[in-house]
């Protein structure tokens, strides 16, 4: 059988949970957060999920065992 391959770059920024779901952390948080409101470095932080099916199909496409 042939190895299983995958797009790196999709596998380094997004996981699986275990419904199946896409999760990612947003970006925008490296670096200029002093002018940044407190409100959005805080909600930067938090992990989100795809919510787009089309995209989501994509993903899991491009991804290990998805």
């Amino acid at each position: 059988m042939a190895r299983l391959k995958t797009k790196k770059g999709v596998a380094k920024r997004f996981r699986l949970t275990k419904k199946r779901k896409i999760k990612y952390h947003a970006g925008g948080k490296g670096h200029l957060a002093s002018s940044k409101k407190r409100q959005q470095r805080r909600r930067l932080k938090k992990q989100k999920t795809i919510g787009g099916k089309r995209e989501a199909v994509y993903l899991k496409r491009q991804l290990p065992n998805g």
